[in-house]
């Protein structure tokens, strides 16, 4: 990759109705007075940022889980998912990634499987960051079952700015690791739910990059121990 490809990056055709409101208004604004017009352009350049759509380096192997989302490793619990998921009614282990309004925002599938459901819910728009945030913000909700039946539940959740979610698939989409399936604009927080006796291989605080970074290991009882199954 050369110099001019790691700076223009492609971007998501979600983005391309933002970038053209910003670079109206930068225009505008630029008749109106000329600090504006490089403050509007500062702006513009950000939201086309905040669209880009690089490509990933999937790992290949069917037993990892990996990120859906750019960001920051927000909390690890031992929660009961959304019944609307098909996960059960006993507790799992949840990994939350807080996106910024730097981060990349296009989210990718985590395991190659089916979609067996999709479930959408209208809330508030608290701190996506918060752990109160998983129950009361505006929220997407996809299950992806693998064909041995392994089920990874991720929940896209609308944050302090971010106020649309945005999901590609539908129910019986068959997903490909790395895949893409939905963003969520202007900040936000993804939740995937382990299957039961799995544990995250990842630590809080720990930077993750979406169809990249190694969540978790199915072939493992728990990543945390390194106990077999």
């Amino acid at each position: 990759m050369n110099l001019l490809d790691s700076v223009i990056l492609p971007m998501h055709p979600e983005g391309r109705k933002f970038v053209a409101s910003f670079a109206i208004a930068t225009f505008v604004l630029g008749l109106i007075w000329d600090p504006l017009f490089w403050i509007g352009v500062g702006l513009t350049v950000w939201c086309y940022y905040f669209f880009r759509d690089p490509a990933r380096v999937v790992p290949q192997s069917e037993g990892f889980v990996i990120s859906p989302a750019d960001g920051v490793v927000s909390l690890i619990q031992d929660v009961t998912p959304p019944p609307e998921m098909g996960l059960g009614d006993e507790p799992l282990t949840r990994v939350s990634v807080f996106m910024n309004v730097f981060n990349c925002h296009v989210n990718r599938a985590c395991i190659d499987g089916t979609v067996t459901s999709v479930s959408y819910h209208h809330g508030k728009f608290l701190n996506a960051s918060l752990d109160k945030a998983s129950e009361h913000n505006e929220r997407n909700s996809i299950t992806i079952t693998r064909t041995d039946g392994i089920k990874i539940g991720i929940t896209q959740i609308a944050g302090l700015v971010a106020r649309r979610i945005v999901c590609f698939v539908n129910e019986g989409a068959e997903l490909t690791a790395g895949d893409r399936f939905g963003l969520i604009r202007f900040g936000s927080r993804l939740d995937i739910y382990l299957p039961k006796d799995v544990g995250p291989a990842v630590c809080l605080g720990q930077k993750t990059v979406a169809g990249e970074t190694i969540l978790a290991h199915l072939d493992q009882a728990d990543a945390r121990t390194g106990i077999s199954k």
